[in-house]
């Protein structure tokens, strides 16, 4: 499904990926792992099109994509969690979700079936919890409750891919485990996940784990 070769990635002069390579393949889970600093956000932002400058080659879908811009990479599929949420904290939970209904899936993609009612049902069936808040301001809601609507609003966007960029940090365990069950959820229904995160009960439900150590994949053996 992903299929990233020989990264090489700057954040102007200083570089910080070197000749990183992986595969994510249909419906699987991959844990990235590693210090602060070692270059796991950068890794994810580079997929999406995002943040350093860089030099790979990147398929998704058995398409080339590392020329593409941001938007056109989400339309294809990819959906990105970013680690500070970036919510429209003035907004309401479902305006919040109603926004990122607005995406166009590209012609051909999975979502393009589902209508914007269909998609909502759906991320309330896997965050019940966002369903007694709907009308409440993202600002009033606790920092896990916040991490379950980026998550169900990237989900609006019907992504083929996730792209998760610590969603357990600084969290309640009772609401790690409640996004550990929404992820396992979504595995089961064919999602694939690239998850950069240190909290060992996501990494215990990965197909595989990768590490990054100062930029370089630690683990190199792994496909």
């Amino acid at each position: 499904m992903l299929e990233l070769r020989h990264l090489h990635a700057w954040w102007g002069a200083a570089q910080v990926l070197f000749d990183v390579s992986l595969v994510v393949g249909s419906g699987e889970w991959v844990v990235l792992q590693g210090l602060n600093g070692a270059g796991k956000s950068s890794l994810l932002q580079t997929i999406m099109g995002l943040g350093p400058r860089s030099d790979c080659v990147l398929r998704y879908q058995n398409q080339s994509i590392a020329d593409w811009p941001t938007h056109r990479r989400a339309r294809f599929g990819l959906g990105y969690v970013p680690e500070d949420r970036r919510l429209f904290t003035a907004l309401t939970v479902l305006e919040n979700l109603q926004v990122a209904a607005h995406t166009r899936p590209a012609v051909g993609a999975p979502a393009q079936r589902q209508t914007p009612a269909q998609r909502l049902a759906r991320v309330l069936e896997l965050f019940p919890v966002l369903a007694s808040m709907l009308q409440r301001p993202a600002a009033q809601m606790s920092g896990g409750e916040q991490q379950m609507l980026s998550l169900a609003r990237t989900l609006m966007t019907g992504p083929t891919l996730l792209l998760l960029d610590e969603p357990c940090e600084g969290i309640a365990p009772v609401l790690v485990e409640s996004i550990r069950d929404a992820l396992l959820a979504l595995r089961a229904q064919g999602i694939s996940m690239l998850v950069a995160e240190q909290n060992a009960i996501l990494a215990g439900c990965a197909d595989r784990v990768i590490t990054l150590s100062a930029g370089h994949i630690a683990n190199p053996s792994t496909p």
